[in-house]
């Protein structure tokens, strides 16, 4: 029993080339011009980006370079509590507590 695929031709290889060690995909040749029109098409796209776009580029890349805490103080912050020396003001935590509050209506 023999089973007819429609739109591959004997003449043209199925697998890849022989030596080509990539995982490019090899373009259906049976499509014709369509397809290379559509891929002419693709490459000539051009993006243009202002002079706005470019800073946020870079402070996004300056910000993802930051780490998320703040190292040296946290080492500061023990040391103070390993020497003993941390003082805790009640007064400035209630006030910055409050103002936290406050910023969240």
């Amino acid at each position: 029993m023999t089973d007819k695929i429609s739109g591959i031709s004997v003449a043209e290889p199925v697998a890849k080339p022989a030596g080509s060690g990539s995982n490019a995909v090899v373009a259906d040749k049976s499509q014709g011009e369509g397809s290379a029109a559509a891929s002419t098409a693709q490459t000539a796209d051009h993006v243009t980006l202002t002079d706005s776009a470019r800073s946020l580029q870079k402070i996004e890349e300056a910000v993802a370079k930051t780490p998320v805490v703040n190292a040296a103080k946290v080492a500061a912050v023990k040391q103070a509590i390993n020497s003993g020396t941390y003082k805790i003001v009640p007064a400035q935590i209630a006030d910055k507590l409050l103002k936290y509050e406050r910023g969240l209506k």
